[in-house]
């Protein structure tokens, strides 16, 4: 619901753009279109997990992302598909957010980096199959991109139905000290807002999710650029998605193992950068390479990252959804601005935009350094 439509968009640019008449940079516009309204909703719908539950907010979650899917599929032109990718935005960050605080619920610290790395696994199979499905294998089958997106939307409405199936949350257990508390709306953001070392990841995921969403909206655009035939191109992008998910269950695991997160996070993000920042200047034999050093970590960073929000000294379940949707928040500025700013920067060179995003997965990098280390235990 949240991965799969989100990555069939860069693989179907190529048939938007030739029928709706849009360029690079309108292109740009649209990737971060969604990245928009996240930037906002995703504090909200933490904190609407945070209050009402993560179930409940996932059933409905999953239904008005069927809805809102469904619109990007009647666009026209430019704006009606930029507002209608925008609408879809309001909704999609909140299912992660609230399937994460899930895990926070149901297991203990020692378990917790595992339960996240399953989330991120689906996730990753997500972005796979959207990536490597959708414009090889679906456009062709139901009759073009626009099918393709009315397919995914009627997904996210059977998932919600599943929804309703799922047991309700423990009353035993780890998380449900705090975490069955019911959390005011008006007192979890001011709470949370309080504490350093979230804003700090906050930073982090800013630049790590620049870099990511630049990247991986423009790698496909790129390729077909210098040559690459289209299923090259998305088999790249594929590529990218299919060694995160393989790596993402064994680098969660990893992380509960070696009882240390922080040293995972500064390795994945030093292999971002470096691979986005290698990609334009090495051999185009080379090039499936620096995809998968880029792509390695990808998922189960953002297992290791979730998993350091709740671990945050005063987070625990019970804040769990507003903490990381506040990171969210902040990571959207990165993921909006990214797209467009980086595809900006192909009329100095082709080798400028990934530069430009390699630099932001260095300032991910840098602000690790200012969290702290914390030693490793169990949540209260």
């Amino acid at each position: 619901v949240a991965a799969a439509p989100l990555m069939a968009l860069p693989v179907l640019f190529k048939e938007i753009a030739d029928e709706l008449g849009l360029n690079p940079l309108q292109i740009g516009f649209i990737w971060g279109a969604g990245s928009a309204t996240g930037m906002f909703i995703s504090v909200f719908g933490g904190s609407i997990g945070d209050r009402f539950g993560s179930k409940r907010t996932l059933v409905v979650a999953c239904l008005l992302a069927g809805i809102t899917g469904v619109l990007p599929g009647l666009a026209t032109d430019f704006l009606t598909l930029l507002s209608t990718v925008f609408l879809f935005g309001l909704v999609r960050p909140v299912i992660p957010i609230n399937l994460h605080k899930t895990c926070a619920v149901w297991f203990p610290s020692s378990e917790l980096g595992l339960a996240n790395g399953f989330v991120s696994t689906g996730m990753a199979l997500g972005f796979l199959f959207g990536s490597l499905f959708s414009a090889t294998l679906l456009s062709p089958a139901l009759g073009g991109w626009r099918h393709v997106i009315f397919f995914y939307a009627g997904l996210a409405t059977v998932i919600s139905l599943l929804w309703l199936l799922t047991p309700p949350p423990p009353t035993t257990g780890p998380g449900t000290s705090r975490g069955s508390r019911p959390i005011p709306l008006r007192e979890g953001l001011p709470y949370v807002v309080r504490l350093r070392p979230v804003w700090v990841l906050g930073v982090v995921i800013l630049g790590y999710g620049a870099c990511v969403q630049g990247f991986l909206g423009y790698l496909p655009l790129y390729l077909r650029g210098i040559g690459w035939p289209a299923t090259s191109a998305d088999g790249a992008l594929a590529t990218f998605h299919g060694v995160s998910l393989c790596a993402a269950l064994p680098i969660a695991w990893l992380s509960d193992r070696l009882r240390t997160r922080r040293a995972l996070l500064m390795l994945a993000t030093g292999m971002l950068a470096a691979g986005v920042g290698l990609l334009p200047f090495v051999d185009e034999s080379l090039i499936w390479g620096t995809v998968i050093l880029a792509g390695l970590m990808r998922d189960g960073f953002m297992a290791i990252f979730m998993t350091t929000v709740m671990e945050v000294r005063g987070i625990g379940a019970a804040y769990a959804g507003t903490a990381i949707g506040f990171t969210m928040m902040l990571g959207g500025i990165g993921r909006v601005v990214s797209p467009p700013l980086g595809n900006s920067l192909v009329g100095l060179g082709e080798q400028f935009p990934f530069l430009f995003w390699a630099m932001m997965a260095l300032l991910a990098l840098v602000s690790l350094g200012f969290f702290p280390p914390t030693p490793f235990k169990e949540r209260d």
